[in-house]
């Protein structure tokens, strides 16, 4: 059974050896790949010196090249963990045993649940990971405990069945939630996070970054909700009208005269609007559905093959 170590860099001079032969000595069966994404400083030719497998992903974010390296790599099981050196090497083996075992097609280091909130000095990302799991745990009705972790190990069938549409950072929110839409097997192990050593510089933008990740919770929610999304905004949309329409009617009742010709076209048209967005979400739920069916058969061929 071949283990294969993913480790996206970009710019992580710093710490791009301790991870490696933090690795090396946790898991010395397994291959080690360092997909340097663009790095400006010395990342690359230090993670070659230590003897791992070095590429490069021109695609600049990290969505760009965690694609690449499912494209790219073969194993039966896959391990993805951050150049920064945040995680322990010791997560590696426990996640690897679910992925092999079979217990897991996904296998997630939950920072969250341990030392995260103490090792992180950036308030607005402790926010920001609250609130992304508080939004996917209840549109999805899960109990996720870290989505946007960067500790994960992975079985051939999520890999290679995982249609990556994500360029930056909100891969791991896109995972999760392709995870959970498709029913594969998800477990979670608290792991130790440590802050950046001094010298290293996160790439992640707190705003930019946290937006991107929240529309893309509202995407593929849409995706993958058709149904909901839609009768939601239709129901929405219904109400709207309802506001407007009540003192029209009101004032009909007491004077036998719609005083607001303007408003009352506008109430229909809201509700007309309401009415072709509910039609969307029955038709999407339906083909929504059809595509399930297809994925189901295609991740039946791809676990025979």
């Amino acid at each position: 059974m071949k283990t294969a170590i993913l480790i996206p860099c970009y710019n992580e001079e710093a710490t791009i050896k301790v991870v490696v032969e933090d690795f090396k000595n946790a898991m010395p069966q397994a291959e080690i790949y360092v997909y340097d994404n663009n790095s400006t400083d010395s990342t690359a030719k230090i993670a070659e010196d230590c003897g791992v497998i070095v590429r490069h992903e021109p695609r600049q974010g990290k969505g760009n090249v965690v694609r690449t390296m499912f494209r790219d790599i073969e194993a039966d099981c896959y391990i993805m963990v951050d150049g920064d050196n945040t995680y322990p090497a010791s997560f590696g083996p426990v996640l690897e045993r679910f992925v092999l075992e079979g217990q897991a097609d996904m296998a997630i280091g939950d920072r969250l649940s341990s030392t995260y909130f103490q090792e992180n000095k950036r308030p607005f990302h402790n926010f920001g990971n609250v609130l992304v799991r508080w939004l996917i745990n209840h549109l999805y009705k899960s109990h996720v405990n870290d989505i946007m972790t960067g500790a994960r190990a992975f079985s051939r069938d999520f890999v290679k069945s995982f249609a990556i549409m994500s360029k930056g950072f909100e891969i791991e929110t896109e995972m999760t939630i392709f995870a959970l839409e498709n029913n594969l097997k998800l477990v979670e192990v608290p792991i130790e996070y440590r802050d950046r050593p001094e010298g290293s510089v996160s790439k992640l933008n707190t705003f930019s970054d946290g937006i991107k990740v929240l529309l893309t919770v509202v995407q593929l929610f849409r995706d993958t909700r058709p149904m909901k999304f839609f009768c939601t905004l239709s129901t929405a949309l219904i109400i709207i009208g309802l506001l407007f329409f009540i003192p029209i009617l009101k004032a009909y009742w007491a004077t036998g005269i719609v005083l607001k010709i303007p408003t009352l076209i506008m109430v229909v048209f809201i509700w007309i609007t309401a009415i072709l967005l509910a039609f969307c979400g029955v038709i999407l739920s339906a083909l929504h559905k059809k595509s399930r069916q297809d994925f189901e058969r295609y991740l039946n061929q791809l676990h025979n093959v």
